[in-house]
């Protein structure tokens, strides 16, 4: 959700992530972390030196294994190739919620969450559940991100409430809602899942399961009228193309990542006037996970990195202050941690009772990639 960077090769991750001499005093904190450029620079710039400077025999190493799932793939390639080994030399890993699943799955995690004062604090779906695999115990979020519905109210008035009501007011005002499609950034992927949810039977075994091929038929008209819809809308090129289109007035309403949206508005590229709406009966987000190898070389030191990378007071420094995410952990454990001023910002326009109901998750995995598939075949055509 923020600018890309390259992704770091074979080569390059195996040298920076170089073993730890057990027989030394100092202890070298290796982690890997998926996403963008922002995720390295957080945890080497903010949360580092944090741990260093309370753990002074402890220097913290950051890598970045390049964004979407792709960077969490590298990693889960990396441990992998270690299984047979004795300690492996990724100490604490941030992955995407759709590898979290294969990694629990495959052997490649620790169950550590019970060992941390932090595992308590987290009691939503996304920490127990990934896109339909059983994930409770491994994985605490770093943060919840969120998509919503970014608009000008001074073009849009009566901003829609539901899925039904965008679809009869880009009617009313052709090319004045746009989104990124599928190829473009997952906020546009993020309004596809949840149109499907909205006009699908039975979207409730989409994120549950069981799994059924059979299922994507019943999506027909849905994509159908998906691809009506895509007539009037404009298609953005990408996750900021839809922001940049919004700034100059080019739409006037369109799917964003709420920390994308709050980012801007900061750094003086979104007027402040626009607004955001989390539309019913709902709209995906995802976290990302802190994980911790099951042969962590250094698993001590990297129960105590996580238990305060995910401890209230540095959910509400970091992650809410300084990058506009949702925390991570549940946020009433976090908002006697913040000022007035920042729980209105993030919160006034999409409130935690909305996050509740209209947060919703995306859907296990086979139905996730039929959706995508579906929408190739039947509305890009």
């Amino acid at each position: 959700m923020k600018p890309v960077f390259k992704l770091a090769t074979a080569a390059a991750l195996a040298l920076a992530l170089a073993p730890y001499d057990a027989s030394a005093q100092k202890v070298t904190l290796n982690v890997a972390t998926a996403g963008d450029q922002n995720m390295v620079d957080y945890i080497k710039d903010y949360l580092g030196p944090m741990f260093e400077k309370s753990n002074a025999n402890v220097t913290v190493k950051a890598v970045g294994t390049g964004p979407g799932d792709a960077g969490s793939q590298k990693i889960a390639e990396k441990l992998d190739a270690q299984k047979s080994q004795a300690s492996w030399d990724v100490d604490v890993a941030v992955v995407h919620q759709k590898m979290a699943g294969d990694m629990v799955k495959a052997g490649l995690l620790a169950p550590y969450t019970k060992d941390i004062a932090s595992g308590k604090l987290t009691t939503s779906e996304s920490s127990k559940n990934a896109l339909g695999a059983n994930v409770q115990g491994y994985v605490i979020p770093m943060f919840q991100s969120q998509t919503a519905i970014a608009y000008n109210p001074a073009l849009v008035k009566n901003p829609p409430k539901t899925y039904a009501d965008i679809e009869a007011w880009s009617k009313a005002n052709p090319k004045q809602f746009g989104y990124n499609g599928i190829k473009g950034g997952m906020s546009g992927v993020s309004f596809v899942v949840g149109w499907v949810y909205a006009n699908a039977p039975n979207p409730e075994q989409l994120t549950n399961g069981p799994y059924d091929a059979k299922v994507a038929a019943n999506w027909d008209p849905a994509l159908a009228k998906l691809k009506e819809f895509n007539k009037t809308a404009t298609i953005t090129p990408g996750n900021a193309g839809t922001l940049d289109m919004l700034n100059r007035g080019e739409i006037a309403m369109g799917p964003v990542w709420v920390d994308m949206f709050y980012s801007w508005i900061a750094d003086g590229k979104l007027p402040p006037t626009t607004k955001l709406s989390l539309i019913g009966p709902g709209m995906p987000g995802q976290p990302m996970y802190y994980v911790i190898p099951a042969k962590a070389a250094n698993m001590d030191a990297a129960k105590k990195f996580v238990e305060l990378a995910t401890s209230p007071a540095v959910q509400a420094e970091g992650i809410v202050k300084k990058f506009n995410w949702y925390p991570g952990i549940d946020a009433q454990h976090v908002k006697s941690q913040l000022d007035d001023a920042t729980w209105n910002k993030l919160f006034v326009d999409v409130t935690p009772a909305d996050l509740q109901s209209k947060g919703k998750s995306f859907p296990i995995k086979e139905y996730f990639d039929d959706i995508l598939q579906s929408y190739e075949k039947k509305v890009m055509n």
